[in-house]
């Protein structure tokens, strides 16, 4: 068993709203339903044995508030409340806050713990296996993105001639009148070296049987997505996916509706409704429960209970 959620966002701040000025943001109040949700994966019994945390655990005003350690350090102590593993996802807002380096000597770099990943070590994808024919891949969604990078750098100049390509807009967060909506700077893709390593992963639980979960923070799939908040290359990532038979489902945050779809492919694409947007009075975590032909997803307040077969 596993506990999943998205979009904390903490902020020390009052509610506000998004971008559009119509849904409301609730910054203070996110970190206490985090803390309701630890408590109740620490008390569950059997206990969860490990947690993903799916990205943009604080917000990026922290960062124009001069807040962005001290935000990360509170929601960091909550999850530290816990014995077993915390799974992180780089988000955009991990990287309104941090740079790409500084992320890599904070605790959200999961990849830490020796975990087999991609030679850059500033690419925050792993794999490990938790348990006996089951692995966990987390993949990182802004391998490919302007953000948390030096302007001068390769990785900048390449995603911001990607983006520019299909994105005319001034405002490069705007989705306004593009053909691929997704192509916007709040979202982000993978690298073809990240590409190359997710195959051979994927080949390899092939070869031992094994069931896989994927998570990112940004949705792989146009029907878990509102077709906006999508990785830029979706349709590569989808393609390692699909020439494997091993993966069974694919968790991404992003998206504060979330949502689900069943691939053609028998492939679980789960979008977890975000803390964010959740009022105090509810929440949105839910626990995983893993067995030999499904996935159960007891969900907590705004996330539904599901049942995911393979």
């Amino acid at each position: 068993a596993f506990g999943v959620i998205a979009d904390i966002q903490f902020a020390d701040a009052e509610d506000g709203y998004d971008f559009g000025g119509w849904r409301r943001r609730y910054y203070r109040h996110s970190l206490r339903l985090l803390r309701e949700a630890v408590q109740e994966w620490a008390g569950e019994s059997p206990p969860v044995d490990f947690v993903l945390q799916l990205g943009d655990i604080i917000d990026g005003q922290n960062a124009r508030r001069g807040e962005a350690e001290s935000a990360l350090q509170q929601v960091l102590e909550v999850l530290g409340q816990l014995s077993v593993p915390v799974h992180h996802a780089w988000g955009n807002h991990e990287l309104y806050n941090f740079s790409r380096a500084r992320l890599v000597q904070t605790g959200l770099y999961s990849r830490a713990g020796g975990s087999a990943g991609p030679a850059d070590t500033e690419c925050h994808a792993y794999h490990c296996s938790p348990g006996p024919r089951l692995r966990l891949v987390v993949l990182d969604a802004y391998d490919a993105s302007i953000l948390g990078t030096d302007r001068g750098s390769p990785r900048y100049q390449e995603s911001l001639r990607v983006l520019r390509e299909k994105n005319p807009n001034d405002d490069l967060n705007s989705p306004e009148g593009l053909k691929e909506p997704h192509f916007v700077a709040f979202n982000g893709g993978f690298s073809q070296a990240q590409l190359d390593w997710f195959n051979e992963v994927l080949k390899f639980s092939d070869e031992n049987q094994e069931k896989v979960i994927v998570m990112a923070h940004v949705p792989l799939h146009p029907s878990a997505s509102n077709g906006v908040c999508l990785a830029w290359n979706y349709e590569a990532a989808l393609s390692v996916i699909h020439a494997h038979r091993c993966v069974v489902c694919v968790l991404a945050g992003h998206l504060h509706d979330g949502a689900y779809c069943l691939d053609r492919h028998g492939v679980h694409h789960l979008t977890l409704e975000g803390v964010i947007e959740t009022p105090p009075d509810s929440n949105a975590f839910g626990t995983v429960y893993v067995y030999e032909d499904k996935m159960v997803l007891k969900g907590r307040g705004r996330i539904p209970d599901r049942v995911m077969h393979f």
